[in-house]
Protein backbone atom coordinates (compact mmCIF):
# COMPACT_ATOMS: atom_id res chain seq x y z
CA UNK A 1 0.00 0.00 0.00
CA UNK A 2 1.51 3.38 -0.60
CA UNK A 3 2.14 6.11 1.79
CA UNK A 4 -0.24 8.50 1.36
CA UNK A 5 2.28 11.31 2.22
CA UNK A 6 4.20 10.47 -0.96
CA UNK A 7 0.91 11.18 -3.09
CA UNK A 8 -0.89 13.90 -1.34
CA UNK A 9 0.09 16.92 0.63
CA UNK A 10 -2.00 19.68 1.41
CA UNK A 11 0.79 21.36 2.84
CA UNK A 12 4.16 22.67 2.31
CA UNK A 13 6.89 22.73 5.28
CA UNK A 14 8.51 26.29 4.72
CA UNK A 15 12.45 26.55 5.78
CA UNK A 16 11.00 28.19 8.73
CA UNK A 17 9.00 25.12 10.16
CA UNK A 18 5.82 26.71 9.25
CA UNK A 19 3.25 24.83 7.43
CA UNK A 20 2.37 27.08 4.14
CA UNK A 21 -1.23 26.05 1.78
CA UNK A 22 0.14 25.48 -1.67
CA UNK A 23 -1.02 28.06 -4.12
CA UNK A 24 -3.16 27.01 -7.05
CA UNK A 25 -2.03 26.39 -10.27
CA UNK A 26 -4.79 28.75 -11.41
CA UNK A 27 -3.82 31.84 -8.91
CA UNK A 28 -0.09 31.00 -8.97
CA UNK A 29 2.32 34.16 -9.88
CA UNK A 30 5.79 33.65 -10.97
CA UNK A 31 8.51 34.00 -8.46
CA UNK A 32 10.98 37.43 -9.16
CA UNK A 33 14.59 35.60 -9.78
CA UNK A 34 17.72 37.27 -9.44
CA UNK A 35 18.24 38.32 -12.85
CA UNK A 36 14.86 40.27 -12.50
CA UNK A 37 15.59 41.68 -9.01
CA UNK A 38 18.40 42.95 -10.49
CA UNK A 39 17.08 44.54 -13.69
CA UNK A 40 14.83 46.71 -11.43
CA UNK A 41 17.33 47.36 -8.99
CA UNK A 42 19.21 48.97 -11.91
CA UNK A 43 16.18 50.83 -12.86
CA UNK A 44 16.41 52.06 -9.65
CA UNK A 45 19.53 53.19 -9.49
CA UNK A 46 19.29 54.74 -13.23
CA UNK A 47 16.33 56.96 -11.46
CA UNK A 48 18.23 58.04 -8.72
CA UNK A 49 21.44 58.75 -10.91
CA UNK A 50 19.22 61.06 -13.49
CA UNK A 51 17.28 62.35 -10.75
CA UNK A 52 14.15 64.82 -10.87
CA UNK A 53 14.48 65.13 -14.83
CA UNK A 54 15.13 66.82 -18.11
CA UNK A 55 13.70 70.13 -17.65
CA UNK A 56 14.88 70.56 -13.95
CA UNK A 57 18.51 70.00 -15.19
CA UNK A 58 17.85 72.49 -18.20
CA UNK A 59 16.56 75.09 -15.60
CA UNK A 60 20.25 74.21 -13.37
CA UNK A 61 22.42 74.61 -16.38
CA UNK A 62 20.63 77.61 -17.21
CA UNK A 63 21.97 79.56 -14.02
CA UNK A 64 24.89 79.01 -15.25
CA UNK A 65 25.68 75.81 -12.90
CA UNK A 66 26.41 72.10 -12.95
CA UNK A 67 24.68 69.45 -11.57
CA UNK A 68 25.88 67.80 -8.32
CA UNK A 69 27.23 64.45 -10.34
CA UNK A 70 28.57 66.82 -13.21
CA UNK A 71 30.24 68.45 -9.89
CA UNK A 72 31.59 65.58 -8.50
CA UNK A 73 33.27 64.00 -11.71
CA UNK A 74 35.07 67.66 -12.23
CA UNK A 75 36.34 67.41 -8.95
CA UNK A 76 37.14 63.51 -8.67
CA UNK A 77 39.76 61.08 -10.33
CA UNK A 78 37.39 59.63 -13.77
CA UNK A 79 35.37 56.73 -12.18
CA UNK A 80 36.54 56.85 -8.65
CA UNK A 81 33.63 57.61 -7.28
CA UNK A 82 31.79 55.37 -5.17
CA UNK A 83 28.28 56.78 -3.84
CA UNK A 84 26.74 56.38 -0.13
CA UNK A 85 23.19 55.84 0.38
CA UNK A 86 22.07 56.72 -3.21
CA UNK A 87 18.10 54.98 -2.53
CA UNK A 88 17.67 57.30 0.61
CA UNK A 89 14.16 58.97 0.77
CA UNK A 90 12.78 61.61 3.53
CA UNK A 91 10.03 59.97 6.02
CA UNK A 92 8.52 63.09 6.62
CA UNK A 93 4.98 64.00 6.22
CA UNK A 94 2.73 67.21 5.60
CA UNK A 95 2.31 70.34 3.32
CA UNK A 96 2.49 67.84 0.92
CA UNK A 97 6.06 65.70 1.67
CA UNK A 98 4.48 62.53 1.36
CA UNK A 99 3.76 62.27 -2.37
CA UNK A 100 7.46 63.37 -3.44
CA UNK A 101 9.87 61.56 -1.56
CA UNK A 102 12.57 61.60 -4.39
CA UNK A 103 15.76 59.09 -4.25
CA UNK A 104 19.01 60.82 -2.87
CA UNK A 105 17.04 63.62 -0.91
CA UNK A 106 18.53 66.02 -2.22
CA UNK A 107 22.27 65.40 -1.72
CA UNK A 108 24.75 63.24 -3.36
CA UNK A 109 27.14 61.73 -0.45
CA UNK A 110 30.21 59.13 -1.22
CA UNK A 111 33.92 59.08 -1.70
CA UNK A 112 36.93 58.56 -4.91
CA UNK A 113 40.00 59.85 -5.22
CA UNK A 114 41.93 63.43 -6.37
CA UNK A 115 45.56 62.47 -7.65
CA UNK A 116 44.71 59.09 -6.51
CA UNK A 117 44.19 59.73 -2.91
CA UNK A 118 41.04 59.56 -0.82
CA UNK A 119 38.82 62.12 -0.64
CA UNK A 120 35.33 62.23 0.44
CA UNK A 121 32.49 64.40 -0.71
CA UNK A 122 29.10 65.61 -0.44
CA UNK A 123 27.12 67.43 -3.12
CA UNK A 124 23.53 69.57 -2.87
CA UNK A 125 21.11 68.61 -5.26
CA UNK A 126 19.51 72.21 -6.00
CA UNK A 127 16.52 70.36 -8.51
CA UNK A 128 16.16 68.38 -5.22
CA UNK A 129 13.69 70.68 -3.11
CA UNK A 130 16.17 73.38 -3.81
CA UNK A 131 19.02 71.45 -2.19
CA UNK A 132 17.31 72.31 1.19
CA UNK A 133 18.55 70.13 4.29
CA UNK A 134 15.78 67.82 6.16
CA UNK A 135 16.33 65.46 8.07
CA UNK A 136 17.40 62.62 6.16
CA UNK A 137 19.60 64.76 3.43
CA UNK A 138 21.37 65.54 7.22
CA UNK A 139 21.87 62.38 8.20
CA UNK A 140 23.62 61.62 4.94
CA UNK A 141 26.16 64.04 5.39
CA UNK A 142 26.70 63.31 8.90
CA UNK A 143 27.21 59.53 8.50
CA UNK A 144 29.63 60.77 5.27
CA UNK A 145 31.67 63.40 8.00
CA UNK A 146 31.57 60.38 10.05
CA UNK A 147 33.41 58.34 7.52
CA UNK A 148 36.05 61.09 6.64
CA UNK A 149 37.16 61.52 10.33
CA UNK A 150 37.04 57.88 10.57
CA UNK A 151 39.42 56.81 7.13
CA UNK A 152 41.32 59.96 7.53
CA UNK A 153 40.90 61.31 4.42
CA UNK A 154 40.01 65.18 3.70
CA UNK A 155 36.52 66.26 3.18
CA UNK A 156 35.37 68.57 0.10
CA UNK A 157 31.54 70.19 0.73
CA UNK A 158 29.79 71.27 -2.65
CA UNK A 159 27.53 73.63 -1.03
CA UNK A 160 23.88 74.51 -3.35
CA UNK A 161 21.18 74.75 -1.10
CA UNK A 162 18.17 76.88 -0.72
CA UNK A 163 18.85 76.36 3.93
CA UNK A 164 16.53 74.32 5.81
CA UNK A 165 13.96 72.11 4.58
CA UNK A 166 10.84 74.64 6.10
CA UNK A 167 8.48 71.31 6.15
CA UNK A 168 10.53 69.54 8.12
CA UNK A 169 10.25 72.35 10.88
CA UNK A 170 13.29 71.53 13.87
CA UNK A 171 14.31 68.21 12.83
CA UNK A 172 16.02 70.16 9.61
CA UNK A 173 17.52 72.71 12.03
CA UNK A 174 18.89 69.93 14.21
CA UNK A 175 20.33 68.55 10.84
CA UNK A 176 22.45 71.79 10.98
CA UNK A 177 23.47 71.51 14.90
CA UNK A 178 25.09 67.65 13.57
CA UNK A 179 26.99 69.23 10.90
CA UNK A 180 28.35 71.98 12.56
CA UNK A 181 29.64 69.74 15.56
CA UNK A 182 31.38 67.45 13.00
CA UNK A 183 33.13 70.26 11.13
CA UNK A 184 34.63 71.46 14.83
CA UNK A 185 35.53 67.82 16.16
CA UNK A 186 37.45 67.41 12.49
CA UNK A 187 39.14 70.52 12.49
CA UNK A 188 42.68 70.19 12.76
CA UNK A 189 41.93 66.76 11.99
CA UNK A 190 41.04 66.06 8.15
CA UNK A 191 41.32 68.96 5.72
CA UNK A 192 37.69 70.63 5.51
CA UNK A 193 36.92 72.51 1.96
CA UNK A 194 33.63 74.31 1.16
CA UNK A 195 33.10 75.40 -2.15
CA UNK A 196 30.37 77.53 -2.74
CA UNK A 197 28.15 76.76 -6.13
CA UNK A 198 25.20 77.86 -5.05
CA UNK A 199 23.05 80.21 -2.96
CA UNK A 200 24.17 79.72 1.13
CA UNK A 201 22.05 81.72 3.53
CA UNK A 202 21.36 81.77 7.28
CA UNK A 203 22.75 79.20 9.64
CA UNK A 204 23.85 76.91 6.93
CA UNK A 205 27.02 80.04 6.37
CA UNK A 206 28.40 78.74 9.54
CA UNK A 207 29.55 75.24 8.24
CA UNK A 208 31.78 76.63 5.63
CA UNK A 209 33.41 79.32 7.75
CA UNK A 210 34.27 76.14 10.31
CA UNK A 211 36.30 74.70 7.68
CA UNK A 212 39.64 75.33 6.42
CA UNK A 213 39.11 76.36 3.26
CA UNK A 214 36.01 78.20 1.41
CA UNK A 215 35.70 78.68 -2.34
CA UNK A 216 33.26 80.74 -4.51
CA UNK A 217 32.05 81.12 -7.82
CA UNK A 218 31.42 84.35 -9.23
CA UNK A 219 28.01 85.49 -9.99
CA UNK A 220 26.23 82.35 -8.79
CA UNK A 221 27.24 82.04 -5.48
CA UNK A 222 26.21 83.92 -2.32
CA UNK A 223 26.47 83.71 1.05
CA UNK A 224 24.95 85.93 4.36
CA UNK A 225 23.31 85.19 7.55
CA UNK A 226 20.26 87.70 6.51
CA UNK A 227 19.39 88.33 2.88
CA UNK A 228 18.73 91.25 1.28
CA UNK A 229 15.19 91.47 2.19
CA UNK A 230 15.91 91.57 5.57
CA UNK A 231 18.50 93.83 5.51
CA UNK A 232 16.46 96.44 3.63
CA UNK A 233 13.71 95.60 6.36
CA UNK A 234 15.53 96.69 8.84
CA UNK A 235 17.88 98.92 7.93
CA UNK A 236 16.48 100.55 4.69
CA UNK A 237 19.40 99.80 2.29
CA UNK A 238 18.84 98.24 -0.83
CA UNK A 239 21.94 94.97 -1.63
CA UNK A 240 21.84 92.99 -4.48
CA UNK A 241 22.28 89.52 -3.45
CA UNK A 242 25.83 89.01 -5.01
CA UNK A 243 26.48 92.91 -3.18
CA UNK A 244 25.75 91.24 0.12
CA UNK A 245 27.39 88.07 0.45
CA UNK A 246 28.79 87.23 -3.14
CA UNK A 247 32.31 85.99 -3.97
CA UNK A 248 33.83 88.98 -4.66
CA UNK A 249 32.74 90.61 -1.59
CA UNK A 250 33.90 87.82 0.33
CA UNK A 251 37.34 87.42 -1.10
CA UNK A 252 37.96 91.11 -1.07
CA UNK A 253 36.11 92.88 1.85
CA UNK A 254 34.97 89.84 4.30
CA UNK A 255 37.96 87.96 3.95
CA UNK A 256 35.00 84.56 3.95
CA UNK A 257 36.20 83.01 1.06
CA UNK A 258 39.97 82.24 0.72
CA UNK A 259 39.64 81.91 -3.75
CA UNK A 260 37.41 82.92 -6.02
CA UNK A 261 36.69 81.93 -9.69
CA UNK A 262 34.70 82.61 -12.70
CA UNK A 263 33.34 79.35 -13.21
CA UNK A 264 32.53 76.00 -11.88
CA UNK A 265 35.08 74.31 -14.07
CA UNK A 266 38.13 76.22 -12.94
CA UNK A 267 37.00 76.60 -9.52
CA UNK A 268 37.03 72.79 -9.25
CA UNK A 269 40.40 72.38 -10.41
CA UNK A 270 42.09 74.52 -8.00
CA UNK A 271 40.31 72.54 -5.61
CA UNK A 272 42.02 69.63 -7.03
CA UNK A 273 45.44 71.66 -6.71
CA UNK A 274 45.20 72.56 -3.24
CA UNK A 275 44.21 68.83 -2.31
CA UNK A 276 47.43 67.95 -4.15
CA UNK A 277 49.15 70.17 -1.33
CA UNK A 278 47.88 69.16 1.52
CA UNK A 279 48.26 65.58 3.79
CA UNK A 280 45.24 63.26 4.15
CA UNK A 281 45.05 64.37 7.79
CA UNK A 282 47.23 65.77 10.65
CA UNK A 283 49.29 62.26 11.11
CA UNK A 284 50.86 62.52 7.84
CA UNK A 285 53.26 64.96 6.01
CA UNK A 286 52.05 66.81 2.73
CA UNK A 287 52.76 64.52 -0.55
CA UNK A 288 56.17 64.93 -1.98
CA UNK A 289 56.26 65.67 -5.71
CA UNK A 290 59.56 65.14 -7.76
CA UNK A 291 61.14 68.40 -9.17
CA UNK A 292 63.43 69.18 -11.31
CA UNK A 293 64.02 73.02 -10.16
CA UNK A 294 67.74 72.47 -8.65
CA UNK A 295 68.18 72.98 -5.14
CA UNK A 296 71.26 74.60 -5.32
CA UNK A 297 70.16 77.31 -7.98
CA UNK A 298 71.63 80.49 -7.22
CA UNK A 299 69.08 83.53 -8.69
CA UNK A 300 71.10 86.82 -8.81
CA UNK A 301 67.54 88.22 -9.88
CA UNK A 302 67.14 88.78 -5.89
CA UNK A 303 70.12 91.20 -5.57
CA UNK A 304 68.01 93.79 -7.87
CA UNK A 305 64.22 92.96 -7.20
CA UNK A 306 64.81 94.26 -3.73
CA UNK A 307 66.09 97.94 -3.15
CA UNK A 308 68.46 98.60 -0.35
CA UNK A 309 66.49 101.73 0.13
CA UNK A 310 63.80 100.82 2.33
CA UNK A 311 61.35 103.27 1.31
CA UNK A 312 61.08 102.19 -2.21
CA UNK A 313 58.13 99.66 -2.68
CA UNK A 314 58.67 95.97 -4.42
CA UNK A 315 56.44 92.85 -5.57
CA UNK A 316 57.12 90.50 -2.45
CA UNK A 317 55.11 87.94 -5.06
CA UNK A 318 58.83 88.36 -7.24
CA UNK A 319 60.78 87.26 -3.93
CA UNK A 320 58.80 84.23 -3.71
CA UNK A 321 58.84 83.35 -7.15
CA UNK A 322 62.79 82.92 -7.07
CA UNK A 323 62.86 81.23 -4.25
CA UNK A 324 60.30 78.23 -4.93
CA UNK A 325 60.06 75.26 -7.32
CA UNK A 326 59.42 76.32 -10.73
CA UNK A 327 58.08 79.69 -9.44
CA UNK A 328 54.56 78.03 -8.77
CA UNK A 329 52.69 78.98 -5.61
CA UNK A 330 49.33 79.03 -4.42
CA UNK A 331 48.17 82.50 -2.78
CA UNK A 332 45.33 81.95 -0.13
CA UNK A 333 43.10 85.21 0.25
CA UNK A 334 45.20 86.86 -2.27
CA UNK A 335 42.18 89.85 -2.52
CA UNK A 336 42.03 90.74 1.08
CA UNK A 337 44.44 91.76 3.66
CA UNK A 338 46.92 91.99 0.35
CA UNK A 339 50.05 93.98 2.68
CA UNK A 340 50.80 90.23 3.74
CA UNK A 341 51.21 87.35 1.67
CA UNK A 342 50.21 83.95 2.75
CA UNK A 343 50.82 80.49 0.32
CA UNK A 344 51.53 77.27 -0.30
CA UNK A 345 54.28 76.00 -2.50
CA UNK A 346 56.84 73.57 -2.64
CA UNK A 347 60.82 73.49 -2.21
CA UNK A 348 63.00 70.89 -3.30
CA UNK A 349 59.56 69.00 -3.71
CA UNK A 350 58.31 69.14 -0.23
CA UNK A 351 55.50 71.75 0.91
CA UNK A 352 55.81 75.13 2.66
CA UNK A 353 53.51 77.24 3.90
CA UNK A 354 54.68 80.99 3.11
CA UNK A 355 53.88 84.13 5.15
CA UNK A 356 55.54 87.39 3.95
CA UNK A 357 55.18 91.16 3.87
CA UNK A 358 53.82 92.70 0.86
CA UNK A 359 56.12 96.44 0.94
CA UNK A 360 53.69 97.07 -2.20
CA UNK A 361 50.49 97.20 -0.59
CA UNK A 362 50.54 99.73 2.41
CA UNK A 363 54.48 99.37 2.69
CA UNK A 364 54.06 96.08 4.19
CA UNK A 365 52.23 97.26 7.56
CA UNK A 366 50.59 95.20 9.98
CA UNK A 367 47.37 95.75 10.60
CA UNK A 368 43.94 94.15 12.36
CA UNK A 369 43.07 92.10 8.73
CA UNK A 370 46.65 91.42 8.07
CA UNK A 371 46.87 89.75 11.26
CA UNK A 372 43.95 87.61 11.57
CA UNK A 373 44.54 86.43 7.91
CA UNK A 374 48.44 85.40 8.84
CA UNK A 375 47.27 83.74 12.14
CA UNK A 376 44.51 81.64 10.47
CA UNK A 377 47.37 80.63 7.52
CA UNK A 378 49.79 79.64 10.32
CA UNK A 379 47.62 77.62 12.49
CA UNK A 380 46.11 75.91 9.26
CA UNK A 381 49.43 74.89 8.77
CA UNK A 382 50.65 73.95 11.76
CA UNK A 383 47.96 71.51 11.98
CA UNK A 384 48.75 69.88 8.53
CA UNK A 385 52.13 69.20 9.60
CA UNK A 386 53.11 72.43 6.82
CA UNK A 387 56.63 74.02 7.44
CA UNK A 388 56.08 78.00 7.64
CA UNK A 389 58.80 80.25 6.52
CA UNK A 390 58.67 83.98 7.08
CA UNK A 391 59.60 86.26 4.65
CA UNK A 392 60.04 89.83 6.86
CA UNK A 393 59.91 93.75 5.38
CA UNK A 394 57.73 95.51 7.78
CA UNK A 395 57.67 98.70 8.90
CA UNK A 396 55.58 97.77 12.23
CA UNK A 397 51.88 97.93 13.16
CA UNK A 398 49.34 100.29 11.61
CA UNK A 399 49.01 103.50 13.22
CA UNK A 400 45.71 105.21 14.03
CA UNK A 401 42.39 105.58 16.15
CA UNK A 402 40.51 103.03 13.72
CA UNK A 403 43.04 100.43 14.37
CA UNK A 404 43.11 100.93 17.98
CA UNK A 405 39.90 101.26 18.83
CA UNK A 406 39.38 98.43 16.51
CA UNK A 407 41.16 95.97 18.83
CA UNK A 408 44.86 95.47 16.95
CA UNK A 409 46.23 94.49 19.98
CA UNK A 410 43.53 91.56 20.40
CA UNK A 411 43.91 91.18 16.80
CA UNK A 412 47.59 91.49 16.60
CA UNK A 413 48.06 88.66 19.68
CA UNK A 414 46.37 86.46 17.33
CA UNK A 415 49.27 86.16 14.95
CA UNK A 416 51.76 86.08 17.65
CA UNK A 417 49.96 82.83 19.02
CA UNK A 418 49.65 81.14 16.44
CA UNK A 419 53.40 81.79 15.88
CA UNK A 420 54.33 80.82 19.45
CA UNK A 421 51.72 77.64 19.41
CA UNK A 422 53.03 76.21 16.07
CA UNK A 423 55.48 73.25 16.33
CA UNK A 424 56.16 72.55 12.32
CA UNK A 425 59.51 73.69 11.36
CA UNK A 426 59.88 77.47 11.33
CA UNK A 427 62.54 79.33 9.32
CA UNK A 428 62.41 83.64 8.65
CA UNK A 429 63.93 85.80 6.83
CA UNK A 430 64.62 89.58 7.52
CA UNK A 431 64.85 91.03 4.06
CA UNK A 432 64.80 94.52 4.58
CA UNK A 433 63.28 96.60 7.48
CA UNK A 434 61.77 94.47 10.49
CA UNK A 435 60.42 97.00 13.20
CA UNK A 436 59.14 97.24 16.67
CA UNK A 437 56.66 95.08 17.68
CA UNK A 438 55.37 93.81 14.22
CA UNK A 439 59.16 91.91 13.75
CA UNK A 440 58.84 89.75 17.56
CA UNK A 441 55.42 88.41 16.31
CA UNK A 442 56.68 87.79 12.43
CA UNK A 443 58.41 84.52 14.15
CA UNK A 444 61.94 86.33 15.06
CA UNK A 445 63.82 84.33 17.47
CA UNK A 446 62.93 85.08 20.40
CA UNK A 447 59.25 83.49 19.91
CA UNK A 448 60.78 80.12 18.79
CA UNK A 449 61.52 80.54 15.21
CA UNK A 450 64.13 77.02 14.51
CA UNK A 451 66.64 79.67 12.27
CA UNK A 452 66.63 83.26 10.98
CA UNK A 453 67.96 84.30 8.44
CA UNK A 454 68.60 87.79 7.09
CA UNK A 455 69.94 89.77 3.87
CA UNK A 456 72.99 92.61 4.27
CA UNK A 457 70.29 94.76 3.37
CA UNK A 458 68.16 93.95 6.79
CA UNK A 459 67.01 96.73 9.51
CA UNK A 460 66.18 95.02 12.70
CA UNK A 461 65.46 97.55 15.55
CA UNK A 462 62.57 99.22 17.76
CA UNK A 463 61.83 101.51 15.08
CA UNK A 464 62.90 103.56 11.84
CA UNK A 465 66.02 105.32 12.55
CA UNK A 466 64.08 108.87 11.71
CA UNK A 467 61.72 107.95 14.12
CA UNK A 468 64.45 106.89 16.94
CA UNK A 469 66.66 110.18 15.97
CA UNK A 470 63.77 112.19 17.02
CA UNK A 471 63.01 110.72 19.90
CA UNK A 472 66.21 109.74 21.44
CA UNK A 473 67.82 113.31 20.35
CA UNK A 474 65.21 115.64 20.33
CA UNK A 475 66.63 118.44 22.89
CA UNK A 476 69.64 118.06 20.69
CA UNK A 477 68.19 118.93 17.55
CA UNK A 478 65.65 121.54 19.11
CA UNK A 479 68.76 123.60 20.99
CA UNK A 480 70.34 123.14 17.65
CA UNK A 481 71.26 126.09 15.00
CA UNK A 482 70.39 123.93 12.84
CA UNK A 483 67.75 121.31 13.85
CA UNK A 484 67.90 119.65 9.90
CA UNK A 485 71.33 119.22 9.49
CA UNK A 486 71.57 117.87 13.62
CA UNK A 487 68.74 115.40 12.64
CA UNK A 488 70.38 114.31 9.76
CA UNK A 489 73.53 113.55 11.99
CA UNK A 490 71.79 112.02 14.74
CA UNK A 491 69.89 109.93 12.21
CA UNK A 492 73.38 108.56 10.71
CA UNK A 493 75.13 107.97 14.02
CA UNK A 494 71.79 106.07 15.00
CA UNK A 495 72.30 104.00 12.29
CA UNK A 496 75.39 103.15 12.12
CA UNK A 497 75.44 102.15 16.18
CA UNK A 498 72.31 100.43 16.21
CA UNK A 499 71.10 99.38 12.32
CA UNK A 500 73.99 98.24 10.54
CA UNK A 501 73.44 94.92 9.16
CA UNK A 502 75.60 93.01 11.14
CA UNK A 503 74.07 93.84 14.81
CA UNK A 504 71.55 91.66 15.23
CA UNK A 505 73.93 88.42 14.18
CA UNK A 506 76.57 90.08 16.77
CA UNK A 507 73.97 89.36 19.25
CA UNK A 508 72.74 85.76 18.17
CA UNK A 509 69.30 87.31 17.09
CA UNK A 510 69.68 85.30 13.55
CA UNK A 511 71.66 82.93 13.08
CA UNK A 512 73.36 84.15 9.71
CA UNK A 513 73.46 86.76 7.16
CA UNK A 514 73.01 85.13 3.95
CA UNK A 515 73.69 86.22 0.19
CA UNK A 516 70.09 87.10 -1.41
CA UNK A 517 71.26 84.76 -4.30
CA UNK A 518 71.57 81.76 -1.86
CA UNK A 519 68.72 81.93 0.01
CA UNK A 520 67.17 79.05 -1.88
CA UNK A 521 69.60 76.63 -1.29
CA UNK A 522 70.04 77.58 2.51
CA UNK A 523 66.71 76.99 3.05
CA UNK A 524 66.25 73.70 1.69
CA UNK A 525 69.57 72.84 3.72
CA UNK A 526 67.85 74.01 6.76
CA UNK A 527 64.19 72.46 5.82
CA UNK A 528 65.72 69.15 5.08
CA UNK A 529 67.41 69.41 8.87
CA UNK A 530 64.35 70.68 10.68
CA UNK A 531 62.43 67.53 8.55
CA UNK A 532 62.68 65.13 11.69
CA UNK A 533 61.75 67.88 14.33
CA UNK A 534 59.80 66.94 17.22
CA UNK A 535 58.09 69.37 19.81
CA UNK A 536 56.00 68.93 22.58
CA UNK A 537 53.44 71.38 23.73
CA UNK A 538 52.95 71.26 27.65
CA UNK A 539 50.03 69.15 28.66
CA UNK A 540 46.38 71.19 28.43
CA UNK A 541 42.81 70.74 27.24
CA UNK A 542 43.54 73.46 24.78
CA UNK A 543 44.84 77.01 24.91
CA UNK A 544 42.55 79.93 24.88
CA UNK A 545 43.67 82.05 22.00
CA UNK A 546 43.49 86.10 22.05
CA UNK A 547 39.72 86.88 20.07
Amino acid sequence: MADKSLTSSPAVPSTAGVSVEEPSAAVSSPVPDTRSRVAELRAIREEARRGPGERATQAQHAKGKLTARERIALLLDEDSFTEVEPLRRHRATGFGLEAKKPYTDGVVTGWGTVHGRTVFVYAHDFRIFGGALGEAHATKIHKIMDMAISAGAPLVSLNDGAGARIQEGVSALAGYGGIFQRNTRASGVIPQISVMLGPCAGGAAYSPALTDFVFMVRETSQMFITGPDVVQAVTGAEVSQNGLGGADVHAQTSGVAHFAYDDEESCLEEVRFLLSMLPQNNRENPPRHATEDPAGRRSEALLDLVPADGNRPYDMRKVIEEIVDDGEYLEVHERWATNLICALTRMDGDVVGIVANQPQSMAGVLDIEASEKGARFVQMCDAFNIPILTLLDVPGFLPGVDQEHGGIIRHGAKLLYAYCNATVPRISVVLRKAYGGAYIVMDSQSIGADLTYAWPTNEIAVMGAEGAANVIFRRQIAGADDPDAMRARMVKEYKSELMHPYYAAERGLVDDVIDPAETREVLIRSLAMLRTKHADLPSRKHGNPPQ
